[in-house]
């Protein structure tokens, strides 16, 4: 939270396509690094991936949850960017517009995880209570 990120290169155009992969490789550590709500939409995304394989959920079902978790957590990054630069601009000073740019921000966040938790139960309950009465109920 405290710590310092070197950037020195930020300002520099990627010279080809491998420091372009490189710098946002970067992007998405910090973001694992320093937001905790990315670190917990990486966790549920991850247990939500692994749970439609456990259960057997046909590919293209496994592909939807893995499509609306890369848009819950592109969302994510895009928030984190946004307040960023918000903060490069205003400072440490009150500004209306910055609120409403940081507030519409997290409410895309907030979409995109409510749309992916609606996918999750669509495609998640019903195999899972399934598994839950064969397997631990015998019914």
């Amino acid at each position: 939270m405290g710590k310092k990120y070197n950037r020195e290169l930020s300002w520099t155009i990627a010279s080809n396509l491998l420091v372009s992969f490189k710098y946002a490789w970067t992007g998405i550590i910090y973001a694992f690094r320093t937001q905790r709500n990315f670190r917990i939409h990486t966790i549920i995304g991850t247990l939500a991936i692994g749970l439609g394989v456990f259960l057997n959920l046909p590919k293209v079902e496994v592909a939807i949850i893995g499509l609306t978790i890369g848009a819950v957590m592109t969302m994510e990054l895009l928030n984190t960017a946004i307040e960023s630069v918000v903060d490069l601009t205003v400072g440490q000073s009150y500004h209306e517009l910055a609120k409403i740019a940081k507030d519409c921000a997290a409410a895309a966040v907030l979409i995109s995880a409510i749309v992916a938790l609606f996918v999750a139960v669509i495609l998640l309950l019903p195999p899972f209570i399934a598994w839950i009465n064969l397997t631990l109920l015998g019914v």
